[in-house]
C-alpha cells in the first residue's frame, strides 16, 4: 500500500468475480467508492479487512496487482435549480451535452425521513388520465407502482404522468432504457417544452446493468433537495424497478450470497422499501411522491418483485390491453389506491366517490354479462345495456390516451349513466342524483 494525497492506494487483490473484486484494506467505509485499475467501484462488504468492491465496469482485464484507490466518500451528486431540464447518467454525470452543475454537493442514499417529521398525505395529484384520477387517484407522498407486462407501453404512459401531472418537479429514474426509449423522453419532454420542470437520470442497457444500482438513489437525492430546501411537490417517476432487482440479483450471486425465491437476493425486500419509503408529506408543504414501474415475467403476480413491492407500496395500477376497444387501460378491478379516499371528495367534487363506485359496479356486471354470452346464455336487456355501458367506459374514461381533469370525468361518467341506465339502476343517492343527472334523460 502507498499514501498519496491522502488517499490510500493498495496493489494486492486477493479475489475476483465477474462484478466484484477483494482485497484487505484498512479504514474503509460501507458504500465508500474507489477506482480499481481506472474504474469506478463501491465498497458492498467489509469483514474485518477484507474488502469487497462491486466494479460498476465489470472486472474483465483487471489484473491482480491492479491499483485500487479509495476516495474516502461514498456516491454523491451536486443539487441546485440547474438540474432542471438536464439528463445524468448514474453518476450524475451529464449526458445532454451541457455544462457541469454548480451546487452543492451531497450524498445519495441516505436515511428516510424521520416519521416524526411525516405528516398524511392529503393532496391530490391530478395526472390526466381517467384510469388514474378517477378510480385510483393519487395521493402527494404516496408510493405506487405500475405492474406492468414487458411489451405494455409503459414508457409513454410515465412519459404522459410526467407531462400531465400537477407537480412542480418530475424526477426521471430511467434503469435499463433502450436508446429508442431514452431518446423517446428526451424528445417527448423537448417537443411540449416541459424540461424546465424534468430531471433525468438514465442508465441505457449500453451501460453496465449494475449501475442501475445508483439511478433511484441519484433521483431521490435530487428529489429530497426540490422537496426540502424548497419545499416543492416532486414527483419521481422510476422505470423499470424489475430491471433495478435483476441488477441486484446480478451483484449478490457474483459475491457467492444464497439466493432466495426466484434467484432474488434475501435483502430485496429491504432494497426496495429503502427506495420506497422516501415518499413523503413534509408538513412544510414539500412532497415526495414516487410512481414506479414493475414489469411482470410472463404477467406473474406472485414472483418476488412485484410480491415484495406489494407488501412495501399503497396500491398498484394494473395496465391490460382491452381487446373489446384494442387499446390499453388501467384496469379496474386490479388497480387499487390505498390513499386515494383521503381526497375523494375532499380535494374533488362530492360526487366522486359515487361516480367512481356505480361505474366499477356496472362494469363488473358487464364482465358478468360477457360470460354468460360466452357459455352461451340469453341476455337479459339490462346486460346488453351493461355490455355497452362498459365499452365506452372503458373508451373515454380507462384508456391511457384519455386526458382531461376530474370534472370532465366525472361528467362523461353521468353522462354515460344517463345515456344506459335508469336513476335507480345505477345506485347513486337521490341527491346526487338531482343535481349531476343529464338533464335531458329526465
Amino acid at each position: 500500500m502507498e499514501t498519496k494525497a491522502f488517499q490510500k492506494i493498495y496493489t494486492k487483490i486477493t479475489q475476483i468475480t465477474k462484478a466484484t473484486c477483494s482485497l484487505d484494506a484498512e479504514g474503509v467505509g460501507y458504500e465508500e467508492l474507489a477506482s480499481v485499475n481506472g474504474r469506478l467501484a463501491q465498497v458492498v462488504k467489509i469483514q474485518g479487512n477484507n474488502v469487497t468492491l462491486q466494479v460498476f465496469g465489470g472486472t474483465e482485464d483487471i489484473p491482480t496487482n491492479a491499483e485500487v484507490t479509495f476516495y474516502g466518500r461514498p456516491p454523491t451528486i451536486k443539487v441546485g435549480e440547474d438540474l432542471a431540464g438536464r439528463f445524468f447518467n448514474a453518476f450524475g454525470d451529464p449526458i445532454d451535452g451541457g455544462p457541469e452543475i454548480e451546487g452543492e454537493e451531497r450524498e445519495i442514499g441516505g436515511p428516510s425521513v424521520n416519521p416524526v417529521r411525516r405528516r398524511q398525505p392529503s393532496e391530490l395529484i391530478a395526472t390526466g388520465i381517467a384510469g388514474i384520477d378517477l378510480n385510483n387517484t393519487l395521493v402527494s407522498g404516496q408510493k405506487i407502482p405500475f405492474f406492468a407486462d414487458p411489451d405494455q407501453p409503459y414508457n409513454q404512459v410515465m412519459a404522459m404522468v410526467a407531462l400531465r401531472a400537477k407537480a412542480d418537479k418530475i424526477i426521471l429514474g430511467g434503469m435499463g432504457l433502450t436508446n429508442d426509449d431514452y431518446l423517446y423522453y428526451k424528445n417527448v419532454f423537448d417537443n411540449a417544452g416541459a424540461l424546465d420542470r424534468i430531471v433525468s437520470f438514465v442508465n441505457t442497457t449500453e451501460d453496465p446493468p449494475v449501475e442501475r444500482l445508483l439511478v433511484p438513489d441519484m433521483a431521490l437525492t435530487a428529489a429530497e433537495y426540490f422537496a426540502v430546501d424548497r419545499n416543492e411537490s416532486v414527483l419521481v417517476l422510476l422505470t423499470d424497478m424489475t430491471l433495478y432487482a435483476d441488477a441486484l440479483s446480478i451483484v449478490s450471486n457474483r459475491m457467492d450470497q444464497i439466493p432466495s425465491k426466484d434467484s432474488m437476493p434475501g435483502s430485496l425486500y429491504s432494497d426496495l422499501a429503502k427506495i420506497y419509503e422516501k415518499a413523503v408529506q413534509f408538513p412544510e408543504g414539500g412532497s415526495i411522491t414516487i410512481v414506479a414501474v414493475t414489469t411482470l415475467s410472463g404477467g406473474d403476480i406472485t414472483h418476488a418483485i412485484p410480491d415484495n413491492t406489494g407488501y412495501i407500496t399503497e396500491g398498484q395500477l394494473f395496465l391490460r390491453r382491452d381487446t373489446d376497444i384494442g387499446k390499453v387501460i388501467v384496469d379496474p378491478f386490479r388497480s387499487l389506491s390505498r390513499l386515494k379516499q383521503l381526497v375523494i371528495g375532499k380535494k374533488t367534487r362530492e360526487d366522486h366517490p359515487q361516480v367512481m363506485n356505480a361505474a366499477v359496479r356496472l362494469n363488473a356486471d358487464a364482465v358478468n354479462a360477457k360470460t354468460k354470452l360466452e357459455n352461451g346464455f340469453d341476455l337479459t336487456d339490462y346486460d346488453e345495456r351493461t355490455l355497452g355501458f362498459a365499452k365506452e367506459y372503458s373508451r373515454e374514461l380507462l384508456a391511457i390516451d384519455v386526458n382531461i381533469d376530474v370534472d370532465a370525468m366525472l361528467d362523461t361518467g353521468w353522462r354515460l349513466f344517463g345515456k344506459y341506465f335508469e336513476k335507480p339502476e345505477v345506485g347513486i343517492r337521490e341527491d346526487m342524483t338531482k343535481k349531476y343527472w343529464p338533464k335531458k334523460n329526465d
